[in-house]
């Protein structure tokens, strides 16, 4: 790493680790005043409580305040290095603005790394921990069994024969089925229906028990075909990760709260998508454009970048405290955009890839117009 490389790191990752801290801050401040009352008077959280529950709320949060800490810095590095003629020697030395932004570009393609690994690996468990917290006093009466169990649920298998379950109660931690029924198409073109008093996950198949009933569909009559008190249905190749995606992610489309951004985990999506490989009209566009947004929101990191350094690099003598009203306006703007995008996306309005990556390409075709016009 060449000498001038160390120096600018090193002049924007202090200030980069003072924005972070300073906007963690200040949102966990915001979010505890609005929310304060809430947690003592209705869900009877403790100090510690409190304390538990932004520890493993700070995941998320960090997930976003990184690109605004990132551009608030980037602003603020570079335009002390404008007002000193600092980036006018470094030019004036045969170095090009494309080089000069090589150790920020490093430091935005890290970020990005890192925003993708907390939203896949982190996010979704700290999250689900943290609403544990909330509801640690409030559900403490109802047993662990009511906690992990939903009620009438059911769900087709469109990637084989359009196989549909239909099931009483489904416990989604013990993978422990009451009351399911089960039917499909047979290779002949009947139609099969199996209905037992429960079914279990165990040595990667359902295996179901009880009164384990198959019939045959004929004429529009059940015909019976087997009775038994124990059946292994290797067949079935429904897993339970695929089954909680089905559960996870028509409890997001059904919700009145509706996010416009990307909060569905990859592998719960690719999960959905292997039992509906082409979704329902309704359903197709919102979870398309959730995909295209797993990938395009930690790409901001390097839109940051490429938004910050021309704008700065060419700001002269300009007051450090630009950069801030910058850093706010511009998230502004693309905050904007990305809850358009998602809304019309979502909808169907527009291709679900176009809703995504639109805040990217423009802010990205922005910054790249702005740094050929620098001089």
């Amino acid at each position: 790493m060449r000498l001038l490389d160390r120096y600018l790191l090193r002049e924007f990752l202090i200030p980069l680790g003072f924005c972070l801290f300073t906007f963690f801050m200040l949102w966990v401040s915001l979010d505890l005043f609005s929310e304060l009352h809430s947690m003592l008077q209705e869900k009877h959280l403790r100090a510690h409580d409190i304390i538990a529950y932004y520890v493993f709320k700070s995941p998320e949060i960090f997930v976003l305040v990184l690109p605004m800490g990132l551009l608030l810095a980037l602003l603020y590095t570079l335009t002390n290095h404008a007002r000193y003629n600092e980036i006018t020697a470094i030019r004036a030395a045969g170095i090009s603005l494309w080089r000069l932004c090589v150790p920020y570009l490093a430091v935005g393609f890290l970020a990005t790394v890192a925003l993708f690994v907390l939203n896949e690996f982190c996010v979704p468990n700290a999250a689900d921990r943290a609403e544990d917290v909330l509801r640690r006093y409030v559900t403490k009466k109802a047993t662990p069994e009511e906690r992990n169990t939903i009620h009438n649920f059911g769900f087709t298998n469109m990637r084989e024969g359009r196989r549909t379950w239909q099931i009483g109660v489904y416990n989604f931690k013990t993978f422990q089925m009451q009351n399911p029924q089960v039917n499909w198409h047979s290779t002949n073109g009947a139609v099969l229906w199996l209905a037992a008093d429960e079914a279990i996950w165990t040595n990667e198949n359902w295996v179901f028990s009880g009164k384990v009933r198959e019939h045959i569909e004929a004429s529009g009559q059940l015909r019976p075909l087997l009775a038994t008190n124990l059946l292994a249905m290797p067949e079935f190749s429904e897993r339970p990760e695929e089954i909680q995606s089905e559960i996870n992610i028509n409890e997001g489309i059904n919700s009145f709260s509706r996010t416009r951004r990307a909060d569905i985990p990859l592998r719960e999506i690719f999960n959905y998508l292997q039992l509906h490989p082409v979704p329902e009209k309704t359903v197709g566009p919102w979870i398309y454009t959730k995909l295209h947004g797993r990938f395009a929101g930690p790409c901001v990191c390097l839109v940051v970048v490429l938004i910050a350094v021309p704008f700065a690099a060419g700001s002269g003598r300009r007051n450090v405290f630009v950069g801030v009203a910058s850093s706010i306006f511009i998230f502004l703007i693309y905050f904007f955009l990305q809850q358009l995008g998602f809304a019309y996306g979502e909808k169907g309005q527009i291709a679900a890839w176009l809703a995504a990556w639109f805040p990217n390409l423009l802010f990205g075709t922005a910054g790249f117009w702005m740094m050929a016009r620098v001089r």
